[in-house]
């Protein structure tokens, strides 16, 4: 007579464990009460922290890392992720070493000196309690069109990008964190944003084969533990224009069977507007897992949380989502739940001493010249000389950015360097009016230098520069992100790039403007203009 009973109640609890295929997120620098409950009284794999929703100081990310540890309700640890890429996106927080990311990097070129950042960022992640890092991005950087990746790729070339992704995942590994390759089976021609809509990426299969596979099978050589999928359409993979996310012919037969995968598969964060929203994304969440995703990585949205976590339970008790692929994948997760890391370190090791020196280390090398037809360096200008230096004001171009948390520091590098240095931040998208004040108060200075950010797709900022170079004062232009700036305004005659807007990029920059270092960088893209 117990038999029967027990039938609909292990249906149930096989139901209920799908929930532990989620990635939860939250609001808050400390745990609500509602995610506290829902942490110990329900399956999940994890926490995704974000920069803006939840990431303070070092000693307060690890106080709110060991309290959501303290709920783990199985023994073992909870799955702690955020995405610290550096530069472009550097989720953790104001304290942490502001290392230039993947792009600066893919200009040096230097496969130890990647393994030795990412080891760095490693020990800062593990010491404020954080396991998984979404990182490293694998999407090759091919196209000047793709606003969503820009300086977050290494560069356009596998051969090189490849070792980079390796020396990444080791240098992770080191530190005892656990790295994420994404985006499979990689974006970098995509030319919509997938935070906005649905990108179609039109590269061939044999493209795929030959170049945006080969950093992704570098990072499962070298023992990635997760691999995140991207959300564009890759029809020559899957014959079909949904995003590869839902498709399992991406997750399964090419990820898992020709990749020989059997780490995490994880989705992208699933309120992207690449993804089915609204009353479909319960839909689209079943078909991500049924097509072999192991995690779902949820926004902080309790609506669309509580609407996914519906959506799993149905599918799990009416064989929607079978047993053994609920099984194949609580198994993963519960492998990389086994072998995380324990918090290790004082919080005070983010930001140390030899962390900054090899942030400036990376800025130093990275710096590239592209062209000095003017003969402007290195700068020589007598102390009653004024120099004058433009950049927009940071802000978040895409919303896999935090560069809106950077001050702006290029003034203050030229200062150290000269006595006479006057700053103007101009808006990223600069209008007219703008452009008229700029070039009156171009007026009062000897020598302008002006960085641009993304200047391909801010027809103002490439305005602004040709209105100062019309003045016919002389003009050292600076790409300070995305390489591509020149091609948007090619009269320049000095142009340099830095890849990154972090402070050590910036003085780097100045050390070469005044002659004080070489440009040592390459670029690790391909660029017209130049």
């Amino acid at each position: 007579m117990a038999q029967p009973a027990q039938g609909p109640m292990t249906a149930e609890a096989n139901a209920s464990s799908a929930l532990g295929l989620l990635m939860l997120a939250f609001a808050g620098t400390t745990l609500p009460a509602p995610m506290r409950e829902r942490l110990a009284g329900q399956p999940a794999a994890g926490v995704t922290l974000f920069r803006y929703l939840n990431v303070g100081g070092a000693a307060e990310l690890r106080a709110l890392t060991d309290d959501i540890q303290r709920l783990a309700p199985d023994g073992l640890p909870f799955v702690i992720a955020l995405d610290q890429e550096g530069g472009q996106l550097a989720a953790l927080g104001p304290d942490a070493t502001p290392f230039a990311g993947p792009m600066a990097l893919g200009a040096v070129g230097d496969a130890d000196l990647a393994r030795r950042v990412a080891e760095a960022i490693g020990r800062e992640l593990r010491a404020v309690g954080v396991n998984v890092n979404y990182a490293p991005v694998c999407d090759l950087a091919t196209s000047s069109a793709n606003r969503s990746l820009g300086v977050r790729g290494f560069g356009d070339d596998p051969d090189r990008v490849a070792p980079l992704v390796t020396a990444t995942v080791e240098g992770l590994a080191a530190a005892g964190v656990a790295a994420t390759l994404k985006h499979f089976p990689g974006g970098g021609e995509a030319e919509a944003d997938p935070h906005h809509e649905l990108p179609i990426v039109r590269a061939s299969a044999e493209r795929f084969a030959q170049r945006e596979l080969l950093p992704f099978a570098a990072g499962i050589r070298s023992g990635a533990r997760l691999v995140m999928t991207g959300h564009p359409a890759v029809p020559a993979l899957t014959g079909d224009e949904r995003p590869a996310t839902v498709s399992r012919r991406v997750v399964t037969d090419l990820l898992r069977d020709r990749l020989a995968f059997d780490g995490l598969a994880i989705s992208d964060a699933l309120d992207m507007g690449a993804m089915p929203q609204g009353a479909e994304q319960g839909a689209g969440s079943i078909a991500a897992l049924v097509a072999g995703q192991d995690l779902l990585l949820l926004s902080a949205d309790d609506e669309q949380r509580r609407r996914i976590e519906d959506a799993v339970l149905r599918a799990a008790a009416d064989g929607m989502l079978p047993p053994a692929r609920i099984s194949a994948a609580m198994r993963r997760v519960a492998q990389l739940r086994a072998s995380l890391q324990p918090a290790r370190g004082d919080p005070a090791l983010v930001g140390s001493a030899p962390h900054r020196a090899l942030a400036a280390e990376v800025a130093a090398r990275a710096v590239t010249l592209l062209r000095d037809v003017d003969g402007l360096l290195p700068v020589r200008l007598t102390a009653d000389r004024s120099v004058g230096v433009l950049m927009p004001r940071p802000a978040d171009r895409t919303p896999a950015d935090t560069s809106a948390a950077v001050a702006p520091a290029l003034a203050a590098a030229a200062r150290r360097r000269h006595p006479r240095v006057a700053e103007l931040l101009i808006p990223q998208a600069p209008a007219a009016s703008d452009i008229a004040a700029a070039v009156a108060w171009a007026a009062d200075h000897d020598l302008l230098i002006v960085g641009t950010i993304d200047a391909s797709f801010e027809p103002g900022q490439a305005d602004l520069v040709r209105a100062l170079l019309a003045t016919r004062r002389p003009v050292i232009t600076v790409a300070l992100r995305t390489p591509w700036d020149l091609a948007a305004y090619p009269q320049s005659g000095t142009h340099l790039c830095t890849y990154a807007i972090q402070p050590p990029s910036l003085e780097a920059l100045a050390a070469v403007l005044w002659g004080e270092a070489p440009a040592p960088g390459r670029l690790p893209v391909a660029t017209t203009g130049t």
